[in-house]
């Protein structure tokens, strides 16, 4: 694609322009993010040595915790680093970039929630029938269609707007380079790229968030039918999987499902579903789950003898 436009970088405004603040708000954004590495790298390295965590379900977990490091790596660290710079800028092709990665795993993110739904859904509604259902094979499947549906979703953004004439203004309101404050910019009409984007980001969102909810609604009443300890352990997972859906399509929805447009509040929203959900997934998932929880622990204490014995 040959690029159209006079600009070949734009200004970030950022969060907050006081001084004192963005110290601030580097020191807490550098300690969440850094939680949020290490919870969910905890995640990852659990499931793959705990033999106990072999269900499909925790083989999504693994893959959901992987995506969220990444996705909040597609953003915060550059975020940090403008929070201590004088001029925060980003080069135009650092711009298209991040904004497919940034969409690209936020895609993942929101099919592999899909995914996670349809694993408890079969686990709970069909329990006799639920590891022929969720072979090995259909697992990978599964992931597969995740990682491509992100794919298409990334690649949408930047398709639309790469082309698009910037002739002068390349002060962007926000801290990070998302499509709705880059159509601002552009020197032309930008209303049909505009309702594009809102349909293709507003229907996603509003489709998947709806069918999450008629899953859950379905597995819900079907409990009725499981023991206690069973009906238990169902509601532990399936609430964890809720919350988390919640914290992400919620801002999703109030950013997407609107006409195009920026408010103040989008920074704040952006802030909660890429920073904050990614670091708060680990510990909803961790502290909900009794098995989460003895895995870690367990292997956290076979970390410990190994680091012993490597002392003696």
């Amino acid at each position: 694609m040959e690029q159209k436009n006079n600009v070949t970088e734009f200004v970030l405004l950022g969060l907050t322009q006081s001084v004192q603040g963005q110290k601030i708000l580097f020191v807490l954004f550098l300690l969440i993010y850094i939680v949020t590495i290490v919870g969910n790298l905890l995640i990852i390295g659990t499931v793959m040595v705990s033999p106990t965590l072999d269900a499909p379900v925790y083989f999504f977990l693994g893959y959901l915790s992987f995506i969220d490091a990444v996705y909040s790596t597609t953003v915060t660290p550059d975020m940090i680093k403008d929070l201590l710079s004088k001029k925060k800028t980003i080069s135009f092709q650092a711009c298209m970039t991040q904004l497919f990665t940034w969409h690209f795993f936020g895609g993942a993110d929101i099919c592999l929630l899909a995914v996670m739904a349809y694993d408890r859904y079969v686990a709970i509604c069909k329990p006799l029938h639920y590891l022929t259902i969720m072979s090995q094979r259909v697992c990978v499947l599964l992931l597969l269609l995740a990682w491509v549906g992100g794919f298409l979703h990334g690649i949408f953004h930047p398709l639309f707007v790469y082309n698009l004439p910037f002739c002068g203004p390349n002060v962007i309101d926000h801290f990070i380079c998302d499509v709705y404050p880059l159509l601002k910019l552009a020197c032309t009409d930008t209303h049909i790229i505009a309702l594009t984007v809102l349909a293709n980001d507003g229907t996603i969102s509003v489709i998947i968030f709806t069918l999450l909810l008629i899953s859950y609604g379905v597995i819900l009443h079907s409990l009725k039918n499981v023991s206690q300890e069973g009906r238990r352990k169902a509601l532990s997972t399936c609430g964890s999987h809720i919350t988390v859906v919640l914290l992400f399509f919620v801002p999703c929805i109030f950013l997407y499902v609107r006409p195009p447009s920026t408010l103040p509040i989008d920074k704040s929203l952006t802030v909660f579903y890429t920073i904050m959900t990614p670091m708060l997934n680990p510990l909803i998932y961790t502290l909900r789950n009794s098995e989460m929880k003895y895995a870690i622990k367990k292997a956290l204490d076979q970390r410990k003898k190994m680091r012993q014995l490597g002392n003696v």
